[in-house]
């Protein structure tokens, strides 16, 4: 008996450790390897094949790309190590092969060089991604900064109006020789304000209100209110800038946060209702918009009227040119777009000289990147985290489509950066940050539970 007592009173063992996704770091390297390969044969493709011999940067850009992956790579392993190991390999990728296009435009414009610059914009993205992986150590800290994050993102939209237009849009401040796009940063923080706000009245959005029809109901004001003055806001700066891409990013973002927070169908059909209200107003009240969806009817009408091919047709004919394979790095004529061969047309470029297979193989990369946001997002065990995630890699597949959309002659050309692949110091910063915080959410979603304390 008593020994059947002391057995009933032992206690017992604790459970074992929840068992969690292994941490792939291993896989990332080597992802890494064959990305960090891919560009720099890329690199060493375009000086043979247009100069002849191998370029003489070369080895810095090898030496400086190899650093920034392993960097980064380290970052991840020691900060983030149970993180989605496709994220930062994609990225790495998409930013070489970006610089490799680039470098390819600079040998047709030898007074506009522009890799070196690109290559140290990237040099400084891949810097906040280790400093964005190694400070943040939980996400939901950001959660916090709601409302900060608000109002420094509509001031950041609202400076540029007060600087001259750049080519017909004022979304640039230009200060003592440099230039950048405030507006680039402003979308992670209206990301942060509406994954925290929707977070926070997910249930009220979902479950209260007055039914209008099929499943749309009528939210009150109290709880639509704040979030709907702060997008009306920033689209009206926005339109104030002139800058049609953005303003169809933002609202974008808005409709799918706030159909993932609510889960009511009929908020998609309202978005895209009021966004082609909004475009047609837009086009038929701005000039410099209405141009723009009168290249889009008719690309070919600058040629028709003798004056020859505008940018747009000039597209068209470098994707015609391309094929299925492509003409090849530095055999391609995409240069005769003009000034926006190296951001806004940069595909045109990677459409005429890879063909079809290496289009598709670049948007599949953007998708497998947007895919594995929505994967972290759907792994995620709090509302902040999934909406967060959600809003990054909507951000990202909103980017891609609007811009292959309008190069391709899809939709109205709204002059945005190709996410990695353009030229543009702030876009491919700020794709970076967006990278590391996937990366973060990631780490969090696919990081084993701790196990329970066993019940006394």
């Amino acid at each position: 008996m008593t020994a059947l007592t002391a057995k009933v009173a032992e206690p017992a063992p604790p459970p074992p450790p929840a068992a969690g996704a292994p941490k792939r770091r291993g896989t990332e390297l080597t992802l890494l390897a064959g990305a960090v390969l891919i560009s720099v044969l890329g690199h060493l493709h375009v000086g043979l094949t247009t100069t002849g011999h191998v370029p003489g940067t070369a080895a810095r850009y090898a030496t400086g790309l190899c650093a920034a992956a392993l960097l980064a790579h380290l970052a991840v392993r020691l900060r983030a190590p149970y993180a989605d190991p496709l994220l930062l390999p994609i990225a790495v990728l998409l930013n070489g092969l970006g610089l490799v296009l680039i470098q390819r435009l600079d040998v047709t414009t030898p007074g506009h060089l522009t890799a070196g610059d690109q290559l140290l914009w990237s040099a400084l993205g891949v810097a906040l991604f280790v400093l964005a992986v190694a400070l943040l150590r939980d996400h939901r800290v950001l959660q916090r900064y709601a409302y900060l994050s608000v109002a420094v993102a509509l001031s950041l939209m609202l400076v540029p109006v007060f600087f001259p237009a750049v080519n017909g849009a004022h979304i640039w401040i230009r200060f003592a020789g440099l230039s950048f796009q405030p507006g680039e940063f402003a979308k992670i923080l209206l990301a942060v304000f509406f994954a925290s706000y929707l977070a926070a009245n997910r249930t009220a959005l979902a479950l209260t209100g007055r039914r209008l029809f099929w499943k749309l109901r009528l939210l009150p004001g109290r709880v639509l209110g704040p979030i709907l003055a702060i997008w009306l806001i920033s689209v009206g700066v926005l339109v104030l800038e002139r800058d049609l891409g953005t303003s169809l990013l933002f609202f974008g973002l808005f409709v799918i946060m706030l159909f993932t927070a609510t889960g009511r169908i009929g908020w998609i059909a309202i978005g895209l209702l009021l966004a082609g209200l909004g475009a047609y107003a837009v086009e038929t009240f701005e000039p410099h918009v209405h141009s723009r969806v009168n290249d889009w009817l008719n690309p070919f009408a600058s040629i028709e009227r003798g004056e020859g091919p505008g940018q747009l047709a000039q597209s068209l004919f470098a994707f015609g040119a391309g094929g299925l394979l492509g003409a090849g790095l530095g055999h391609g004529q995409s240069f005769l777009i003009g000034f926006a061969a190296k951001s806004d047309f940069i595909l045109a470029t990677a459409g005429e000289e890879l063909g079809l297979v290496g289009l598709a193989a670049i948007l599949l990369l953007y998708g497998l990147l947007v895919a594995r946001g929505f994967r972290a997002g759907l792994a995620l065990r709090d509302p902040f985290g999934r909406l967060l995630a959600t809003g990054l890699a909507s951000i990202v597949a909103l980017q891609v489509f609007v811009i292959a959309g309008g190069v391709t002659g899809l939709i109205p050309l709204t002059g945005m950066a190709m996410p990695f692949l353009a030229q543009g110091g702030s876009s491919v910063v700020t794709n970076w940050i967006i990278v590391a915080l996937l990366v973060r959410l990631s780490d969090s979603a696919r990081r084993p539970r701790p196990a329970k304390e066993p019940a006394e």
